[in-house]
């Protein structure tokens, strides 16, 4: 059986005369789950040590088939947000887990899904919550991917096939799992367009409410800082012609306080949510309210088997609340999940570095070539280029666009603290949902040596043509290139197949191995 057909519908299609967003969301959510509950059922679940708590209610008539069907959606750090979903904030390690993500799979199972509670517990609605949520804001991510490759790299045709390959991601199986990924690309590249097209306040809102998903949102401050830098140099330029001191005084004044509020303003909003999760964590911990009697003795006896902390006014409270910054999230990533600097480099870990080998080789592969191709601009750290006042309203399109550089630094910072400081099988799904980077220069190189993306077309119509004047040629591109190229496999180019074999490789074994415990996190 040929997958292309499978996968051809799951590429959505930008494009005008595309499908529906309506048709694209469901016919997604449908390919994806069948594949994932036939795979769940073919290949037995492995006895992971893995957060994995009881149900505590009865199964209504529809249980057993949503478990079967969608159960492969709560496996790993899914059961983690199920869990706080349902039931909050219990256990210690549950904080380095954000609460935006619950909160909209709680919300959706108490509105939408709500008519559904006489036959579903609120479990099986959650389990639907997470297949339906994660589509549509999987969906609303790759459209955001597209409008920012738009004003970005100022080319079309890249920006199309870099949002068609994000469709086969290799993190898919997280994109639709229990996990926030989803959630935290759409308002991630959503924002980042927001800034790009100069709507900053609703940027800052954006990249805010991303940070109450993940705690990586904390990055994104970085753009805030960068681009309002920018534009004041710019303006800085463009002041050195006036001749008048006193104008020019005023102007630089308002240039350095507005880029000062600017970046003061941006760097409290994205922060605000992290640091009131903290807070929150805080105060459960260091001066908890909660007894133990007020907790189900299932998840106490939980607790104890498997050695959570829990709340308890009547304990003392623990070791990190007496540091001078008791940060919980950086406790729990030290105690919980040994996260720190080269800890992960150990013999045994070598198979989990092989894993995220093609995601980081993308990774340096974007940021060689871009620097190898704008030294001098990365030496000027992209705030200005030749020429004093020259402004880039009209950049050079394409991956070498000098916009692209804070993008470029972005990924090339994200690769280097995931690949020394983190689980670094994380790195393919930290990165995808992170940076549009990986499938900008997964693009770019296809469009660079596929010959079957570079097929040039005479114009129809020749006439009014003076001879000995050179034919105009228009190149050509399939409104589909992904399908065009699996279509064509066998002639390929081996860039192109090393490229697509990666993401399709991925694409599959995640769905294959992350649903049965398998280890693929």
């Amino acid at each position: 059986m040929s997958l292309v057909p499978v996968i051809q519908s799951l590429l959505i299609d930008p494009l005008p005369s595309g499908l529906s967003l309506h048709g694209s969301l469901v016919r997604q959510t449908r390919i994806k789950s069948a594949l994932l509950a036939l795979l769940n059922a073919a290949i037995p679940d492995h006895e992971a040590d893995a957060f994995t708590p009881r149900a505590e209610e009865e199964p209504l008539l529809l249980d057993p088939a949503v478990q079967w069907f969608l159960g492969g959606l709560s496996h790993w750090d899914a059961e983690h947000f199920l869990f706080i979903a349902e039931r909050g904030y219990l256990y210690e390690h549950n904080y380095a887990f954000f609460p935006l993500f619950p909160v909209i799979l709680r919300g959706l199972a108490e509105t939408i899904l709500l008519p559904l509670s006489g036959c579903l517990t609120l479990r099986g609605r959650l389990l639907l919550a997470v297949a339906l949520g994660n589509s549509a804001l999987f969906l609303l991510s790759v459209i955001a991917l597209y409008g920012l490759g738009r004003v970005v790299l100022q080319d079309r045709r890249l920006a199309l096939v870099s949002s068609l390959l994000y469709c086969l991601t290799p993190a898919n199986v997280f994109m639709m799992a229990g996990y926030s990924e989803s959630l935290f690309a759409a308002l991630t590249f959503g924002g980042l367009f927001l800034l790009e097209r100069g709507y900053t306040l609703r940027a800052c809102l954006a990249l805010s409410i991303a940070t109450a998903a993940r705690a990586n949102g904390l990055v994104n401050v970085g753009f805030l800082l960068y681009l309002p830098l920018q534009q004041a140099l710019y303006k800085y330029w463009g002041l050195r012609k006036d001749n008048n001191r006193h104008n020019k005084c005023l102007h630089y004044t308002w240039i350095i306080a507005r880029l000062l509020f600017t970046a003061a303003l941006g760097t409290a909003v994205i922060a605000l949510p992290f640091l009131v999760f903290q807070y929150y964590g805080y105060r459960a911990f260091c001066t908890p309210s909660l007894s133990l009697e007020q907790v189900s003795p299932a998840l106490i006896q939980l607790a104890e088997d498997k050695g959570y902390r829990v709340p308890d006014e009547n304990a003392p409270p623990p070791l990190w609340c007496l540091r001078p910054l008791p940060l919980l999230y950086s406790h729990i990533q030290d105690v919980y999940w040994d996260v720190g600097f080269l800890r992960y480099f150990q013999l045994k870990q070598i198979p989990n570095f092989l894993l995220a080998l093609p995601m980081a080789t993308l990774g340096m592969v974007a940021a060689y070539m871009y620097y190898r191709d704008n030294l001098a601009r990365c030496l000027r750290l992209g705030l200005w280029d030749r020429g004093a006042n020259k402004r880039p309203d009209k950049p050079t399109p394409g991956f070498y666009s000098p916009r692209v550089f804070l993008y470029v630094v972005h990924a090339t910072m994200l690769l280097g603290f995931g690949t020394f400081c983190m689980h670094v099988q994380v790195l393919t799904r930290f990165l995808s949902s992170s940076s549009p980077v990986p499938f900008w220069i997964s693009a770019h190189l296809l469009l660079l040596y596929e010959p079957l993306l570079q097929r040039r077309s005479p114009p129809t119509s020749n006439k009014g043509q003076q001879r000995g004047t050179p034919r105009t040629v228009f190149l050509y591109l399939p409104q589909n290139p992904i399908v065009h190229l699996l279509s064509h496999w066998k002639t390929c180019s081996i860039p192109t197949r090393w490229i697509l074999g990666y993401f399709i490789s991925y694409w599959l074994m995640g769905l294959a191995l992350h649903c049965n415990f398998l280890p693929w996190t």
